[in-house]
């Protein structure tokens, strides 16, 4: 060395020696604001992630895939996503898939194309890809569908996935049979080799199976070339990000709390973890960097496939709320179960989550009603029970006790603001957020972004 660097060297270490200064704590990190779906999913968490992305650096997913279904309606146009973060639209804002999505990635660029036909432009300057991501193949999606068939043959029912494959992509990744974006830029030799190993493990499973092996790696191939330059090291970039300058950082969920593998109705659930912990371990970062976290609710309650739902409402209730709600799935088209607003579910997806603040969303489709029900406790035997059941037959048989408010019989489509609201539907959001003990940031009474109306 150099005796200028050797002295430098020696002199620094001296210094530092001598005082012993104690570190300053970095205070200065970005907080990443959460949006989480309080609900069985479908609460409106695009329109609230739209409305944040606006002034957001970076928009992040962290966890499921194009199983989600969000829809944002800027200036008149409707953009559906389901893999792309909903922040893409914003041209100041980057875009990030995290680890914990797995990726379909024809699915991304049929997405893609469909979204630059209604004028996205300069996505692939915004979008970075997690190298850690696990990736979705065609024969997952296959695969999907026959254990679908399977369960509605053995059992009488099935689970009522998307079939987009999620299941078995997760599946494989916690078998440590999944391959990952990087993978798939590494040694394509070398991914061929484990992409047929894994192939023909599935074919061995599902006779029926067919899959074309060498078509699939020659389309793999050239998905490869296309995302390369979007890739990058999701770990890196998500703590540079939060310690850097300056950032607004959101997290927008996909799914929601009751669809959690491990906190949701089981097993009518989806395969991977839809509150707030899969937001650490889905971009791969500490709890500490976590700052709000909203959940968003509708002002009733809705429900896609099977599974217990307490408050649902088998009569002309709920076909009223199905019919003026549009209550048909984005991803799936299938028309959506339809109830009563229940804060059972919403408490427990608090004790989960710990909510900051929550968005209530399609307030304006109560307007019509003369009453309005919450359900606010869970009986069994006549009994109240404290918490909310693990398993799907006591869900079944809970009776849920309710409390009963005047319908605000008005037009609410148009209000801007709280005191644009009925007397009575200002009553009902006041219920709400005291018994759940979390404000009410934000009621939904409309589709597009201005129908938003925020309260602090």
């Amino acid at each position: 060395p150099s005796a200028e660097g050797g002295f430098a060297g020696k002199q620094v270490g001296k210094k530092t020696h001598r005082s012993g200064v104690k570190r300053p704590r970095a205070e200065s990190m970005n907080r990443v604001t959460v949006v989480l779906g309080a609900q069985w999913g479908d609460e409106g968490k695009g329109k609230v992630v739209d409305l944040l992305a606006t002034e957001s650096d970076i928009v992040c997913r962290c966890q499921g895939g194009n199983n989600a279904g969000h829809t944002v309606v800027v200036e008149g146009t409707e953009y559906d996503f389901h893999l792309l973060p909903s922040g893409i639209i914003n041209t100041k804002c980057i875009s990030l898939i995290g680890n914990g999505v797995v990726i379909h990635l024809p699915g991304l660029f049929e997405e893609i194309d469909k979204n630059e036909k209604k004028g996205l432009k300069g996505w692939e300057k915004r979008l970075i890809i997690s190298d850690r991501a696990h990736i979705v193949f065609d024969f997952h999606q296959a695969v999907d569908g026959m254990q679908e068939v399977q369960r509605q043959a053995q059992e009488g029912k099935n689970i009522g996935t998307t079939k987009k494959g999620i299941g078995p992509a997760y599946s494989c990744k916690a078998s440590r049979t999944g391959l990952r974006i990087c993978d798939l830029l590494a040694d394509f030799k070398e991914f061929s080799a484990r992409f047929k190993n894994l192939a023909q493990q599935f074919q061995s499973m599902y006779p029926a199976l067919k899959i074309d092996i060498d078509g699939e790696l020659k389309k793999l191939k050239d998905y490869a070339d296309r995302i390369r330059p979007m890739v990058r090291d999701g770990v890196y970039f998500m703590y540079d990000a939060i310690n850097g300058p300056p950032k607004k950082i959101l997290v927008e969920g996909a799914n929601a709390a009751l669809l959690d593998i491990d906190f949701g109705t089981y097993p009518f659930v989806t395969s991977s973890n839809c509150t707030v912990g899969g937001v650490c371990t889905g971009l791969g970062i500490p709890p500490t960097n976590i700052g709000d976290v909203y959940g968003v609710s509708k002002a009733y309650t809705t429900r896609v496939g099977i599974g217990a739902f307490p408050t649902e409402q088998l009569n002309a209730i709920g076909e009223l709320l199905q019919t003026r709600g549009h209550e048909v799935g984005v991803t799936t088209g299938r028309k959506r179960r339809c109830g009563w607003l229940d804060l059972v579910i919403l408490r427990y997806a608090h004790m989960i989550n710990g909510f900051t603040a929550i968005a209530l969303t399609k307030l304006d489709i109560l307007d019509v009603l003369d009453e309005i029900k919450v359900g606010v406790a869970y009986k069994l035997n006549g009994k109240r029970i404290p918490h909310f059941p693990a398993n799907m037959e006591v869900l079944q048989k809970v009776e849920v006790e309710y409390e009963t408010f005047p319908g605000w019989k008005t037009d609410t489509s148009a209000a801007r603001k709280w005191n644009d609201l009925p007397p009575k539907a200002q009553n009902y959001i006041r219920f709400v957020e005291n018994h759940i003990g979390v404000p009410i940031k934000w009621v939904g009474v409309g589709k597009s972004r201005e129908c938003m109306i925020q309260m602090f």
